[in-house]
């Protein structure tokens, strides 16, 4: 693979509980919301599970997605192509943190601080959805 081995380990306070985030990170629909302009495999399903391998495409650069394991609080990602590495998601009641090892020509660092203000964004939308459906 053609490329720097980069690391970046970010946590974040966010708004929601931890099935909220948890729905935002393994849900596809969801996902394909807040990972834009970032796309997806278009037969991905509607949940995340372990054993599931899908591409997402950056521009022109494809990355495959190998999910080594997902739960209520936890989805680790082998990744390929693109970048030849992991991405790790951990999260609970209002925070979520994202450790992304690979080697690469992207700019790993730049990409997993836009998503995670992605997330962010998000979710602070959910939630005013959800309180407004509480009148």
């Amino acid at each position: 693979m053609l490329g720097n081995f980069q690391q970046s380990h970010l946590r974040i306070t966010v708004p929601g509980d931890e099935k909220t985030i948890g729905d935002s990170l393994l849900k596809s629909r969801y996902l394909r919301q807040w990972l834009a302009p970032q796309t997806l495999s278009p037969e991905l399903p509607e949940t995340l599970t372990t054993g599931l391998t899908f591409t997402s495409w950056t521009g022109f650069i494809a990355i495959q997605h190998q999910v080594e394991f997902a739960n209520n609080n936890c989805l680790r990602l082998l990744l390929s192509q693109g970048i030849d590495g992991y991405h790790e998601w951990v999260w609970g009641d209002g925070w979520v943190q994202s450790r992304l090892e690979g080697i690469t020509l992207l700019p790993l660092n730049l990409g997993q601080t836009v998503s995670l203000l992605r997330l962010r964004q998000f979710l602070s939308g959910q939630m005013a959805i959800s309180s407004d459906t509480n009148f």
